[in-house]
């Protein structure tokens, strides 16, 4: 009887706890051969003229594949990586492997369903079927109270109905061991400096994440403490959750439920992507761009010290607080009255916990285009916020 072989294409699932993916291919399959790819379009130039994925996320990104690499190969496996088209590169595999299926999660973005498609696609060629997983929301989608194209538009009554009616699974244990085909060919990831400024990797995520109730909390974004991993799949949403769920005492209330409510925008914006395809991609504004406008904004070299520092620090680090994003995009939109998905493909360069329909709609309800009517900003806000700054 001949093995049985199941190939997981890593994505923004960058861990070997509570991933579905993972535990259902070690279920089903004699052999399992996980697999990363460094897909060129991702680092492209846009057409606003920004990079997909700037200096800072690449290097993020990359640190964070290799610690999966170390992690797989202790646990008896390992992780090949590869630089190229995954439409390509994946059916090439599972031909050479003779891989009777692929699994991964699937997304909801235009870009990554569309690439997910192309796979798909290839691999019907070859008789060999693409299976999808949905695993990147803290509410699992068989959970909600509602169909998709029922979910309440408003963010408030997304947020109640979802909390009173439904229930946040149990995370899945973290796997024991992963056993892959004999002979698997031995793949490098792409060089690169290896300085860096701050952690990743799911070992860095969990231990993040007790760090962040061992001492006294103080008044701050704890998310964005935990956003980078989140982002790109280091840490699960339901993992994340039940954690800090156990953590609550008076004292840290209010900042546990900072991080959940912060959780549940995340689940709102792609469960709206869902319901609005590329929704959060498209604008009404017939605003044309100010190139001398968006370079002083960009290069934080505005007429306001105040934005110029939370620039320089989205600059240099990649990560700001929820607070600095909204008063830098409320600046760009308002004050200088430029097109919103501009300042939006900035942030998308620049940062490193970037995820698609979190920040396009972020960027959306700034400029009052958002799906959540009583969410979506005006200049009103701004001209509140541009008195304290």
């Amino acid at each position: 009887m001949s093995k049985r072989v199941i190939l997981v294409w890593f994505r923004n699932d960058l861990r070997t706890h509570d991933n579905e993916v993972l535990h259902a291919a070690i279920d089903k399959a004699d052999f399992v051969i996980p697999v990363y790819i460094f897909d060129p379009r991702y680092y492209q130039i846009n057409k606003s003229g920004y990079a997909n994925t700037g200096e800072i996320r690449s290097l993020y990104i990359s640190n964070t594949v290799s610690s999966l690499k170390e992690k797989l190969q202790s646990l008896g496996g390992d992780l090949m990586t590869f630089e190229g088209l995954p439409e390509e590169i994946i059916p090439h595999l599972v031909q050479k492997y003779d891989v009777d299926e692929v699994y991964h999660h699937r997304e909801v973005a235009r870009t990554e369903t569309s690439i997910s498609e192309k796979v798909e696609e290839e691999l019907w060629k070859i008789q060999r079927n693409l299976k999808h997983f949905i695993g990147h929301t803290l509410y699992h989608k068989e959970d909600l109270p509602f169909p998709i194209k029922d979910i309440p538009n408003s963010f408030n009554v997304f947020k109640k109905k979802i909390e009173r009616e439904s229930s946040v699974r149990s995370p899945l244990a973290d796997i024991g061991s992963i056993t892959i085909p004999p002979h698997l060919e031995k793949t490098e990831l792409p060089r690169h400096e290896e300085t860096v400024s701050y952690t990743y990797g799911e070992k860095a995520a969990i231990e993040q994440l007790n760090a962040i109730f061992s001492q006294p909390l103080v008044n701050e974004d704890l998310y964005i403490k935990l956003s980078p991993f989140l982002a790109i799949g280091s840490l699960s949403p339901v993992y994340t959750y039940h954690y800090i769920s156990k953590q609550i005492t008076p004292s840290n209330k209010k900042q546990v439920v900072k991080i959940i409510e912060r959780l549940l925008w995340r689940d709102y914006y792609r469960f709206m992507l869902k319901k609005y395809p590329n929704k959060y991609f498209l604008s009404q504004s017939s605003l044309n761009p100010d190139a001398i406008k968006i370079e002083k904004w960009r290069t934080g070299n505005t007429e306001y010290p105040t934005i110029n520092v939370y620039m320089q620090e989205l600059n240099n680090t990649g990560i700001i607080s929820y607070v600095q994003r909204e008063i830098l995009a409320l600046f760009f939109t308002y004050e200088y009255q430029q097109p919103w998905l501009e300042g939006a493909a900035w942030f998308e360069e620049k940062l490193i916990d970037y995820a698609p329909a979190t920040n396009y709609g972020f960027w959306a309800h700034i400029a009052g285009e958002g799906t959540s009517e009583k969410d979506n900003k005006s200049m009103k806000e701004w001209e509140k916020e541009k008195t304290s700054i």
